[in-house]
């Protein structure tokens, strides 16, 4: 359990982090509340963005000036003609990579975002012009099956409800694609399991931190039986400190030199039409969306102890929705957000306005919670969720890096309003939250404000917004 002091120290020293990568660093005062610790971080991204944009003001989409290479942070950049033929030199994406044999291909390609870098994957794939049966389990990215669906002609999708299913006889070629997303037991399941029914394995690993012993563990099962493996990621989420620093994902290819999927078609030959197909896409990246702050010594520390916060956090809220709201969706590999099932049916548009209702109705309260599409921030953040397994739309839940009492006392108010707008009064969620005063929410800031005070000389903790923050 962390304390509400060791927080805010631990959010001082992201603050820093940031500020220190400015010329001239903004005179911030000291973070007092859960609000001014988001403003000013995601005020010094947007300052970053800019001295960046300045520094290099002669760089362009087309390279027209003499000097050919410039860098932001650990990232150098080279590209002749167009953007499109950007080179990009840097760390390891994932820790995890050290350990691979040194006679292993690798190669790292950036995108645009996450779903460019599964969209030139597919389309290298469909260059192969051989069948490609693609093994999915539920909980996968509702985008990425709807791409494989809708513009595939090569690519079979298999969309499994267990493990058993994937030793069915093949058409072809076999792919399993490994989502951040699925379950728990279905992930444990694959891991437990012998590579060599595939030909290829798609790790997509949005959801989990760069260091993330899942990881290793995917990467050391494709390793043990050869088996040749590509690392997604989008890494708008969780590798900026919860600012969203801008779109970016990757493909990290591993794999023996030997390997082949089919004719010509070794894993380096695949890298090759993965690139030509970011070039042709157009989902090259974008020099401006690589966080500087990446090559900093405490950058690793810190995002390690918000991602280790986050997930400490999930556990608790797990633990109490097993007890209040058994049809709740809990269980993701990445624990880092959970889905919330009303008791009626209801259409996209209504979950989301569910959603936005909630967080607008916690807000009043004080409570650090918005109306945004994405996770991995300072804050709560709720928006509608697609159930694909059972073609239902949920309310998603994502866990924040909060202090421990604060987060447990959001999640009670979560609870409590779901069961008094979205839940049935006879359930059993909502007799046992029925328990709680609707005082309790001003005895807990008054007493925790106390604390506070008396350990950072705070005046008020409950955030006070200006404007309603904008959907991410």
């Amino acid at each position: 359990m962390e304390s509400v002091q060791s927080y805010f120290d631990r959010k001082q020293r992201e603050i820093s982090l940031l500020n220190a990568c400015l010329r001239q660093p903004i005179p911030f005062g000291p973070a007092r509340t859960v609000s001014a610790i988001v403003e000013q971080k995601f005020r010094l991204a947007a300052a970053l963005k800019a001295q960046q944009t300045l520094d290099h003001w002669a760089f362009t989409e087309t390279a027209w000036t003499e000097e050919k290479e410039f860098r932001s942070g650990p990232f150098r950049f080279c590209y002749d003609y167009q953007r499109a033929g950007l080179r990009v030199s840097g760390p390891p994406v994932y820790e995890a990579l050290a350990s691979i044999p040194q006679n292993y291909f690798q190669r790292t390609i950036y995108t645009s975002s996450g779903m460019a870098a599964i969209s030139a994957l597919l389309g290298a794939l469909e260059q192969l012009n051989k069948p490609l049966e693609v093994i999915a389990f539920p909980g996968t990215y509702g985008e990425t099956l709807e791409l494989m669906e809708g513009y595939s002609r090569n690519l079979r999708l298999q969309r499994l409800t267990n493990w058993r299913q994937s030793k069915a006889q093949s058409i072809g070629y076999k792919v399993v694609w490994i989502d951040c997303c699925i379950g728990s037991m279905a992930f444990q399941d694959v891991l437990n399991s012998p590579t060599h029914p595939f030909d290829l394995i798609v790790f997509d690993t949005t959801g989990l931190w760069v260091g993330s012993g899942r990881i290793q563990r995917v990467l050391n099962w494709a390793i043990g039986t050869g088996a040749p493996i590509v690392l997604l990621r989008s890494h708008t989420k969780l590798d900026s400190l919860g600012v969203e620093y801008g779109r970016l994902g990757s493909l990290v290819f591993v794999g023996t030199p030997e390997w082949k999927l089919a004719e010509g078609g070794s894993l380096e030959c695949i890298s090759e039409q993965v690139a030509n197909a970011v070039r042709l896409f157009g989902g090259t990246a974008v020099p401006a969306h690589f966080p500087p702050f990446i090559g900093n010594s405490n950058y690793a520390c810190l995002g390690r102890q918000r991602i280790a916060a986050m997930l400490h956090n999930s556990r608790r809220i797990r633990k109490r929705l097993r007890i209040v709201m058994p049809s709740a969706e809990l269980d993701f590999v990445h624990g880092l957000y959970v889905a919330l099932m009303p008791d009626n049916a209801l259409t996209q548009q209504q979950a989301k306005k569910l959603a936005e209702t909630m967080c607008r109705d916690l807000a009043v309260l004080g409570l650090p919670v918005h109306h945004a599409g994405s996770f991995g921030f300072d804050f709560a953040a709720a928006e509608w969720f697609r159930d694909l397994a059972r073609d239902r739309h949920l309310v998603r839940v994502a866990v924040p890096d909060l202090p421990t009492e604060l987060w447990n006392h959001l999640v009670r108010e979560i609870i409590q309003w779901w069961n008094r707008n979205a839940g049935s009064p006879r359930s059993r969620a909502g007799m046992l939250q029925n328990t709680y005063r609707r005082g309790h929410t001003q005895v807990w800031r008054m007493s925790l404000q106390g604390e506070i005070n008396a350990k950072v000389g705070i005046q008020s903790f409950g955030p006070k917004p200006q404007h309603r923050m904008r959907k991410m």
